[in-house]
C-alpha cells in the first residue's frame, strides 16, 4: 500500500548526494558553473526531503492493518528523509557561507527554506514533481506565476507556505 514512500525516499536522497559530491570532490566547489548546477540540482529535490512528512495525509484507519502500523511507517522514511534533509542543508550552509558573506548566505538559506516550502505545496496540493521542471515547464511556471501575480486569489497557496516554515 505505501510502495511510494520508497520513490519519495529515494527523492529525498538525492540532496544528499549533491552535498556528499561536494564534500567528496572539494575541487568541485570551486567550479563556479558546477556549483551553480548542484545547487540548482540540491534546490529542485530538496522539497522531497520535508514532502514525505505530508504522506500522513494517507494515513487511515483499514480493517486488516493497525493504524499505529501504519503511522510508525510512515513516520520511520519522513524521519529519514528529514534527516538526510538537514544534513545536506546544514553542507550547502557551509559551502555557502564559504563562497559568500555570513549575512547573505543566511538570507540564502532563509530563501531556500522558502522555496522548500513552496516544493512541498505545490507537490501535495496541485500535485507537481520535481521532474515536471523538465517534462512539463510551461503549466508548471503558469502555476507557480499565478500564485505570485495573484496572491489574494490563492490564500491556501500562502497560508500552507507560512505554517510550513515553522
Amino acid at each position: 500500500m505505501f510502495l511510494f514512500l520508497n520513490w519519495n525516499l529515494f527523492l529525498a536522497f538525492i540532496p544528499w548526494v549533491c552535498t556528499t559530491l561536494l564534500y567528496l570532490r572539494p575541487r568541485l566547489q570551486s567550479k563556479k558553473v558546477f556549483l551553480l548546477g548542484v545547487l540548482f540540482l540540491w534546490t529542485i529535490f530538496f522539497p522531497n526531503a520535508p514532502y514525505i512528512l505530508t504522506d500522513l495525509f494517507h494515513l487511515r484507519l483499514r480493517s486488516s492493518i493497525p493504524v499505529w502500523f501504519d503511522l510508525i511507517l510512515i513516520l520511520s522514511f519522513a524521519w529519514t528523509g528529514l534527516l538526510y534533509g538537514l544534513l545536506s542543508l546544514r553542507d550547502i550552509e557551509k559551502i555557502v557561507s564559504q563562497k559568500l558573506n555570513k549575512h547573505i548566505a543566511k538570507g540564502l538559506i532563509i530563501s531556500l527554506l522558502f522555496l522548500a516550502s513552496f516544493g512541498v505545496y505545490l507537490g501535495r496540493y496541485l500535485r507537481w514533481n520535481s521532474w515536471d521542471l523538465l517534462s512539463n515547464p510551461t503549466p508548471l511556471f503558469l502555476d507557480i506565476i499565478d500564485r505570485f501575480v495573484d496572491p489574494l486569489s490563492h490564500p491556501q497557496t500562502w497560508g500552507v507556505n507560512i505554517l510550513y516554515q515553522f
